[in-house]
């Protein structure tokens, strides 16, 4: 396997990874006036993934520094063609974080609180649409030029395609939501997640499977047998997912949810191969594996890097869950207190 291939298939795994990780974080914050009763049980849900949503997020830099470096034709002209939905996808990114930090600031102030919370929200649900069109507008095509240059307009990113993948996606994610809530929540919170997600699972079941039929059989260069491996498997995590929530067991049905989104990357990436960006105008302009990476230099660099600096990070994000993996109370962290949290009310009885 030569070494642009390996480049591909780990973007394609770090983009996998970003969709698991943020997809649950994605997911809660739409989730934040639908099932929250009360200001506490709103912060019940953000602490959830508070410890853990920078650490997500990392997984769409490396991603994109990962194009940059080993396709840069690739990142260029992806970036200019989806200028806009991208830049929609960094503001929304952007006020994102200033939600999570920001609404705590006054806590004796409930309106600044829940205007914070609402710009969480909106942020929840424009953010994964952005990454899901734009994800939906490569697999495709662009309208580019002979010199991969984009010669659409936005209508053209616009396709029933990619707009059923938006759907899917955000269905996908309140669902992968509604199933962390139930791991990593107690009492009434906890219920309703449960049953949310059972509502939430015949939807997001028909949508994603819908998007995958389209995705094999309407895009690309034709059927697959990876990208039908990636659809039975999206498809197996949903009926386990919802057997799972069936009988109750919420970390199984979370577990399903993460199978449906790593068999969706899997069929994505694989109908874009052996291409990183077609071209629906005209076909010189398609940009593939082998033209667009690149020097064999840069890539054995990148790799040595990579073989060095990966399990560093694995290790310090797995450690993080770790720490954080309890479930959350509403008046505290955690019911079944972590390390950390024993820690730090000894150190509180010991100022006392």
């Amino acid at each position: 396997m030569d070494l642009p291939t390996v480049w591909f298939l780990l973007i394609a795994a770090f983009w996998a990874g970003y969709l698991v990780l943020e997809g649950f974080d994605f997911g809660v914050g739409m989730l934040l006036f639908v099932l929250a009763k009360t200001p506490g049980e709103r912060d019940q849900m953000v602490r959830t993934f508070g410890p853990v949503w920078d650490g997500n997020e990392v997984w769409l830099i490396v991603a994109g520094a990962s194009m940059f470096a080993a396709f840069p034709n690739w990142y260029a002209s992806m970036f200019s063609a989806l200028y806009l939905p991208l830049l929609i996808l960094l503001v929304a990114l952007i006020l994102r974080v200033l939600a999570i930090e920001y609404r705590r600031k006054h806590e004796d102030d409930i309106v600044w609180t829940t205007r914070w919370d609402r710009v969480l929200v909106g942020c929840s649900v424009l953010a994964p649409a952005m990454v899901a069109a734009a994800l939906a507008d490569v697999v495709r095509g662009i309208p580019l030029d002979a010199n991969s240059d984009f010669t659409g307009t936005l209508l053209d990113l616009l396709s029933p395609y990619a707009l059923l993948g938006v759907v899917a996606i955000l269905s996908l994610f309140v669902l992968h939501g509604a199933t962390f809530l139930g791991v990593r929540t107690e009492g009434a919170l906890r219920q309703r997640s449960r049953r949310l997600a059972l509502r939430a699972w015949p939807v997001a079941t028909v949508l994603v499977g819908a998007f995958g039929l389209w995705s094999l059989f309407g895009q690309g260069g034709g059927a697959s047998v990876v990208g039908a491996v990636g659809v039975a498997v999206a498809v197996a995590g949903l009926l386990a997912g919802g057997a799972a929530l069936l009988r109750g067991h919420e970390s199984a049905a979370f577990a399903g949810t993460v199978v449906t989104i790593l068999g969706a990357a899997v069929l994505l990436f694989a109908q874009l191969w052996p291409n990183v960006l077609p071209s629906t105008d005209d076909p010189a302009g398609t940009l593939s594996v082998a033209s667009a990476a690149s020097s064999p230099y840069t890539l054995k660099v990148m790799t040595w890097v990579a073989v060095v600096m990966a399990p560093i990070v694995f290790l310090y994000q797995g450690w993080s869950y770790w720490i954080f993996r309890h479930r959350v109370a509403a008046d505290g962290f955690s019911t079944a207190a972590s390390p950390l949290d024993a820690l730090q009310r000894r150190r509180a009885a010991e100022d006392a």
